[in-house]
C-alpha cells in the first residue's frame, strides 16, 4: 500500500474468474472496484459493521466519491492480492486505500480509495464517525 496510509491493512486474494473479464481478454474496468469493494466490507465486519446484520450497526457507510488510477492489466485465472486500509479520517467520512497486485509478479495494478460517509440508519444524515474506524487509524 501507499506509504502514507496508517492502521491496520487488510488483505485478501481473489481470483479473476472469466466472468470478470470483457472481450479485449483483461478484467473488466468496473470489476477492479468490486474486487476492492468486497474486500473493503470484509474489512469493515472486522471493525463491527456487519451488512447482514443492520439493525446492530453503529450506522451506515454510504459511499460518496471513488478514485481509481489503472496501472497494469490483468486476465482471467491470476490470483490478485487485494489490500485495503484507512488513510485518513474527518467528520463523518474517511477515505479508504485499496491497492491490487498480481501474485507472482507482484505487479500493481490499481490504486484507488474509496471516501466513505457515515449515517444514521434511520435520518440518512451524517454522523460522526465511530471510534472503530478512528482506531483503525490510529492504530500502527
Amino acid at each position: 500500500m501507499n506509504e502514507q496510509a496508517k492502521g491496520g491493512e487488510h488483505t485478501e486474494v481473489m481470483r479473476v474468474r472469466y466472468r470478470d473479464t470483457d472481450a479485449q481478454g483483461h478484467m473488466f474496468f468496473a470489476t477492479y472496484l468490486v474486487f476492492a469493494d468486497e474486500v473493503a466490507g470484509n474489512y469493515m465486519k472486522t471493525l463491527g459493521f456487519d451488512w447482514s446484520r443492520p439493525d446492530d450497526m453503529p450506522c451506515f457507510v454510504f459511499t460518496a466519491n471513488v478514485n481509481c488510477d489503472y496501472i497494469h492489466e490483468c486476465h482471467g485465472g491470476d490470483e490478485v492480492r487485494v489490500a485495503v486500509c484507512y488513510e485518513s479520517v474527518g467528520n463523518t467520512s474517511a477515505k479508504l486505500a485499496f491497492e491490487l497486485t498480481r501474485i507472482g509478479d507482484e505487479q500493481v495494478l490499481v490504486r484507488g480509495s474509496f471516501t466513505h460517509v457515515f449515517v444514521d440508519p434511520k435520518t440518512r444524515k451524517p454522523v460522526r464517525a465511530p471510534d472503530l474506524v478512528r482506531m483503525a487509524i490510529a492504530a500502527e
